[in-house]
């Protein structure tokens, strides 16, 4: 059986445990420390009363006091919504032109707009709506489906391609190559007469050759000079701007078999003032027409 003795080096006390020739000192904690100790014990069992603290099933005890965090910020945001409601409704029962034409409510919607767009849309658009290969830049003067107020606002309500939205914007580039519509060597006509059309190097031969083949292929959705069809959603191909890439390999590879790019139907999502919101937020980027 262990026996107490004391340390020859500190001649502190042991406490009679020993492990491989090892013996424990015993050195107790400070008292100080010891009564800190129960002390938040007790703070803690005071604090399990008051407060919310014990998780349950589908939430947790709420405490005697009846505060929490959550309940915070559930009453903050239903003060900033009654403090907003007026201007939301006033969003709500007017048309595009006429709040983009008041100040209070442009500024109102345009705040309102941008914070809706860093949640649901930046992730593709990215945050400064500037876009990237395959989603469109909304900064510049370049629209698909019409930069105005209204054509804006149906993109978002409705999507691009949106399957289950019938009132969807939907267009779809056949696959010339993949479909063997035509040959390799007409889709490299085409490209370079795609680029010539937006001024980029090209053959100029080849050019001239795609010219009859973009007339009766390509230019009953991207208009006879490349200047795009909006209502058809027939991008235009005479300027610097180009969603999947500018280059010959791009447009050859884009012509072959064509991207096409699904945006969602918001509406089924968003309510109708944040959509407005959107919208007036979106136009004022810089592009809106």
């Amino acid at each position: 059986m262990a026996t107490t003795e004391r340390d020859a080096v500190t001649g502190t006390e042991t406490t009679g445990h020993e492990w491989d020739g090892i013996r424990e000192l015993n050195t107790p904690l400070p008292r100080w420390w010891v009564w800190t100790f129960y002390a938040t014990i007790v703070w803690s069992l005071g604090y399990v009363i008051a407060y919310p603290a014990i998780p349950l099933i589908s939430n947790a005890t709420t405490g005697v006091l009846g505060w929490s965090s959550r309940g915070d910020v559930a009453t903050a945001v239903a003060d900033a919504r009654a403090a907003q409601s007026g201007m939301l409704e006033r969003i709500a029962s007017t048309d595009l032109e006429t709040i983009n034409a008041d100040a209070d409510l442009q500024a109102f919607a345009v705040a309102g707009g941008k914070s809706a767009f860093a949640v649901n849309c930046s992730q593709c658009h990215g945050s400064g709506a500037a876009g990237s290969a395959g989603y469109p830049n909304l900064n510049d003067d370049d629209w698909i489906w019409g930069g105005d107020l209204d054509s804006i606002y149906t993109t978002i309500a409705h999507g691009i391609r949106h399957d289950t939205d019938e009132d969807t914007r939907l267009s779809e580039m056949p696959a010339f190559g993949a479909d063997e519509l035509l040959e390799r060597e007409q889709i490299s006509d085409v490209a370079d007469h795609v680029l010539s059309l937006s001024g980029l190097d090209h053959d100029a031969a080849a050019a001239e050759r795609g010219a009859e083949i973009f007339a009766d292929n390509c230019a009953a959705c991207h208009g006879d000079a490349g200047e795009g069809i909006r209502d058809l959603g027939g991008p235009a191909l005479a300027d610097a701007i180009w969603l999947y890439g500018g280059d010959k390999a791009s447009i050859i590879a884009q012509a072959t078999r064509p991207k096409h790019g699904v945006m969602p139907a918001w509406s089924t999502k968003l309510d109708d003032v944040t959509i407005k919101q959107l919208a007036v937020f979106v136009h004022a980027l810089g592009g809106g027409e």
